[in-house]
């Protein structure tokens, strides 16, 4: 991309300032996932720790999802009031919370730390497709891409590193838990030059305009939709693909790595797909070809044993890629102003992450049920299908205002 590219799109800022800026989207992106997938390849150890169920263990990955979907609807007033780049502040002041709490005793203080994790992160979640509209309007493709691939990043090496951490730390899952606070902190240095020079509820033209509903809109609900049902399926695999493995033969350390995988895999899907798709009109060719991805990994899964384990996980892996870069995009291609984009983001992870959350624990209690992962994964193949319905409709070139 070059930073000179960005830099003619804003003039007011130095060269200097350009570059902090995007440092700290970096590592805020990177706090948005790392919490989450650091807790799949052990949730086997949690689960023996505290003498928990398969279903509460699901919880623990459901717990950031319900926390997504009652905060989102709240952060673009927020944003409205305090200035997006204040609100991210103190969602990473949140997150460390999280993270000093998880780790420290039993049941009550790892969901109570897992609800702040969820709070920080749904605040993340839903301003930063905004903030990137609002800065980089001439290049919403490629920060989105950085954005994403950040995000992805960080998230692979959580799931990956879970297991060797918690044997290196010499505090099993707790130590594991705990070392990602370093990224957190990080994360809040970086920040800091933001909150001195916030614009955020003073930019001209970026308020939503009166009379506007999110609500009556087809299109936004049908953004709504495919942003829960890519939710759904990537974190009933942060959740569950490990387990699923482990109980294929492979062994936990492995297993984890084949959940970093997926995120690996994703990188540069996570970077080829918003610069596509702000290049093209109309998105539905890139739903079909994130849907297909998605259905033959599963199958992969399902059917091809462990032999072919690494095959579909880099098939999941695009999939996933594609889809979650285009929920970002959509976010900004189909609103006309940052504010806007922020509604839409809030509304479509509030309800998004509300279907999603209902994932992990139906999975769980299927296996419980079916003492079969055949179930559990057909159910994941039929939310894909439906994420081809909601897609195509979100894919046209329209505007959520004009519908």
């Amino acid at each position: 991309m070059g930073v000179q590219a960005i830099h003619e799109e804003m003039e007011h800022r130095s060269t200097a300032a350009l570059i902090i800026l995007i440092t700290g989207v970096v590592f805020l992106a990177s706090n948005l996932r790392a919490p989450i997938t650091s807790v799949g390849p052990i949730v086997d150890a949690i689960r023996s720790s505290l003498g928990i169920s398969n279903t509460a263990a699901g919880a623990i990955t459901t717990v950031p999802l319900l926390a997504f979907a009652l905060l989102s609807p709240f952060a673009p007033g927020f944003a409205k009031k305090f200035g997006m780049e204040m609100v991210l502040f103190f969602s990473m002041i949140i997150l460390a919370i999280g993270h000093i709490l998880r780790p420290i005793g039993g049941i009550i203080p790892l969901y109570g730390g897992t609800i702040l994790i969820g709070v920080a992160i749904a605040v993340g979640n839903v301003l930063m497709p905004a903030l990137i509209k609002k800065n980089f309007s001439q290049n919403l493709g490629v920060m989105t891409g950085i954005y994403s691939v950040s995000m992805n990043l960080a998230g692979a090496f959580a799931a990956g590193l879970s297991i060797p951490l918690s044997r290196a730390t010499g505090f099993g899952w707790r130590g594991s838990l705990s070392f990602w606070a370093i990224l957190t902190l990080a994360a809040i240095l970086f920040w800091i030059p933001q909150i001195r020079s916030r614009h955020s509820h003073s930019v001209p033209g970026q308020h939503v305009r009166k009379g506007a509903s999110l609500w009556r809109s087809p299109l936004a609900w049908q953004v709504t939709f495919f942003m829960g049902l890519q939710a759904l399926l990537f974190y009933c695999l942060v959740a569950w693909l490990p387990v699923i493995l482990q109980s294929k033969g492979m062994n936990a350390e492995m297993s984890g790595w084949m959940l970093s995988g997926i995120q690996l895999s994703q990188l540069p899907f996570t970077m080829i797909g918003p610069i596509l798709a702000g290049r093209m009109k109309n998105q539905q060719p890139l739903v079909w070809t994130s849907v297909v991805l998605m259905i033959a990994g599963i199958c992969g899964i399902m059917l091809g044993g462990v032999h072919f384990t690494l095959l579909s996980v880099i098939i999941i892996g695009a999939a996933g890629g594609f889809a979650f870069s285009l929920c970002m995009m959509f976010f900004s291609l189909r609103t006309r102003t940052a504010f806007e984009a922020a509604g839409l983001s809030g509304m479509a992870q509030c309800f998004g992450y509300l279907l999603a959350a209902a994932g992990p624990p139906l999975f769980g209690a299927l296996y419980d049920w079916t003492n079969s992962w055949t179930i559990p994964l057909l159910l994941l193949i039929a939310a894909a299908i439906f994420l081809l319905i909601a897609g195509l409709g979100a894919g046209r070139d329209r505007y959520v205002s004009a519908d």
